[in-house]
């Protein structure tokens, strides 16, 4: 028998049989990891296993490959404010989806994990969170091999006027180096590099760049042809509140 405990973040559940759910989980040293629930679709478990949940859980099988089952315990919910306000929902929805379809099944990313707890955990400051959520973007993308390189140029290794990313090395690239190619760069916002304050502007251009290599690098590297539909709805409801 193969026993552990750890805490995670629901990302999906499907129903299983009569009464019984298979989730999927975020856990902190275990990886994205599936189980079965006894009673999942129950009074009792059902409105605890909903998308964003941290949940307390117990995972055993008879063998380690086997899909095992839980027992979970609810440690704080995020449906309310998920609920209460549809850009948190789009932004939860989000989030879930990227992770269920990138994440390689029992790897452990625990600073992906922390950064991701962190960034549910303000879904109710829309301050706050769009920005953070583009760096959690640009975090996700690094844990996965296909990280962005801001440092300094691609061309001349300076670090000065970073005002572009090559669409084909994730590289920064500067004003002056860019010259012909320039048309075919992606625009480097200067929040990306910590240089500004979290304007929306900048914001929605951060998610076109991490948006590009996510669609564009590791989705085909998975196997994907397009992103979460998820994530498209995100990005409309930014792009109709600050546009």
């Amino acid at each position: 028998m193969v026993e552990w405990r750890d805490q995670g973040i629901l990302l999906s559940s499907r129903p299983h049989g009569e009464s019984s759910a298979i989730i999927d989980v975020f856990t902190m040293e275990h990886g994205r990891h599936s189980g079965l629930v006894r009673g999942g679709r129950g009074r009792r478990l059902s409105p605890i296993l909903q998308p964003g949940a941290q949940l307390d859980v117990r995972w055993s099988a008879r063998l380690e490959g086997h899909l095992g089952s839980y027992r979970v315990e609810p440690i704080r919910s995020r449906t309310v404010t998920a609920l209460s306000d549809r850009l948190a929902l789009a932004g939860l929805n989000s989030v879930t989806a990227i992770l269920s379809c990138f994440l390689p099944e029992r790897e452990c990313y625990s600073l992906l994990y922390q950064r991701t707890e962190q960034l549910l955990d303000i879904l109710d400051q829309e301050d706050l969170w769009p920005l953070a959520y583009l760096f959690w973007e640009m975090q996700l993308l690094n844990e996965l091999g296909f990280g962005l390189d801001l440092s300094c140029c691609a061309v001349t290794g300076t670090s000065d006027d970073l005002i572009y990313v090559s669409p084909k090395s994730a590289r920064a690239v500067s004003r002056s180096a860019a010259g012909e190619w320039a048309e075919r760069m992606l625009p480097l916002p200067s929040i990306m590099l910590g240089q500004s304050g979290g304007q929306e502007s900048e914001i929605l251009v951060g998610l076109n760049v991490t948006g590009y290599f996510l669609e564009h690098k590791l989705a085909p590297s998975l196997g994907y042809e397009v992103l979460p539909e998820q994530r498209g709805r995100l990005i409309d409801l930014l792009e109709r509140k600050w546009l």
